[in-house]
């Protein structure tokens, strides 16, 4: 199999979001919105890839911006973009200009959100006069996750606990608007902090621990995790190429037998209820489906070797990799760049053992 569609863009792409209700059956809300480096933010026609408006960030030195993070909100009225110290805020109806929300009082000041923000996501619980959001940055401060209202601002409260490390993705339970999810990059990237934001944000009410977190290389590739619509599981991959799944049901039921669970300063850590093998490579990314028992699962992950080793050894060793198959269960479908019987290394260029996409029966 191969794209569908292919939308070449100038530069690197930074991010990018579907409109919330975008479908190909209504052409007009068949959509998504790209961040492209050094250029506006772009809203592009998902049939064609025509550009229907850009949204401009413009930093002092009159420089195009290019936002590390994109979410609309509740209503899909309005475009929230991440860039360094700041979120801008854009009226999807109105392309141009948008409203700015510092994240700290200056670039000097320790005080506030600092650094790029890197992440943010939207509470799906909500009044019609007031939402919630919460942003992460990429900063090394312990306190490096504030939350938002829509409605003003300044940040309402930050929560800490964490690592002190830059943070890579958040977001909400669907079912439980409260409890909020953070992954962080480096040494933590196989675990998933959790808080309750209507008690003690100062610490994490629990600690969502892979086998191997903690014990691979370093690393800064993102590793993204997900939670399933009806708030049950929370899934991640990590760099050995496993997936694993959490039971957040059990989770609540711990919480209710632990002694003001909601008041200790001690968090719970939780280890997955079952795993399988899935690729050859980092798991980068698995989503679920919104309306099916499905997983997908995307691998990859850049392998440097030395540059007195022999080509051919690399090969041969690869050969025995992809020629074994240890995976629990057979995926329904692949989508792999290309399939090559060997390894064309150039001088000096990495190695990629599995680049696929894979869509998992999780039944």
């Amino acid at each position: 199999m191969g794209p569908s569609r292919v939308f070449a863009q100038a530069a690197p792409v930074l991010d990018f979001i579907w409109y919330p209700t975008a479908t190909p059956r209504d052409p007009a809300s068949f959509c998504f919105v790209a961040s492209v480096r050094e250029c506006p933010v772009k809203l592009l026609d998902g049939t064609d890839g025509r550009l229907r408006a850009s949204y401009r960030i413009v930093d002092h030195r009159e420089r195009q911006v290019a936002p590390h993070s994109l979410a609309f909100n509740l209503t899909a009225q309005k475009l929230y973009c991440g860039f360094e110290d700041a979120i801008e805020v854009f009226d999807v109806s109105r392309p141009g200009e948008g409203t700015r929300v510092p994240t700290t009082p200056s670039k000097k000041s320790k005080d506030g959100l600092k650094g790029i923000v890197s992440a943010l996501a939207f509470s799906p619980s909500y009044s019609h006069d007031e939402s919630f959001y919460a942003a992460g940055s990429l900063s090394s401060s312990i306190q490096n996750i504030a939350m938002f209202s829509d409605t003003g601002t300044e940040p309402l409260m930050f929560i800490g606990g964490g690592p002190r490390l830059g943070v890579t993705q958040l977001q909400f339970n669907p079912l439980k608007p409260h409890i909020l999810y953070a992954s962080y990059r480096g040494r933590e990237s196989g675990s998933v902090y959790s808080w309750d934001i209507r008690s003690n944000v100062d610490a994490p009410l629990e600690i969502f621990q892979t086998p191997s977190a903690g014990t691979l290389d370093k690393t800064n590739q993102k590793i993204k995790f997900d939670v399933d619509l009806a708030g049950r599981f929370l899934s991640i991959g990590d760099q050995q190429g496993d997936i694993f799944f959490f039971d957040l049901n059990n989770s609540d039921n711990s919480a209710e037998d632990s002694a003001d669970p909601l008041l200790s300063d001690v968090a719970r850590t939780t280890y997955p209820t079952t795993h399988f093998k899935a690729h050859e490579d980092a798991v980068g990314s698995v989503a679920f489906h919104p309306l099916q028992s499905r997983l997908l699962s995307a691998s990859g992950s850049r392998h440097y070797v030395d540059e007195d080793t022999d080509v051919d050894e690399d090969t041969d060793e690869h050969s025995d990799i992809e020629s074994t198959t240890h995976s629990a269960t057979e995926p329904i479908d692949t989508v792999s760049p290309q399939t090559r019987p060997h390894i064309i290394r150039r001088q000096g260029q990495p190695l990629t053992f599995d680049s696929t996409l894979k869509i998992w029966d999780v039944q």
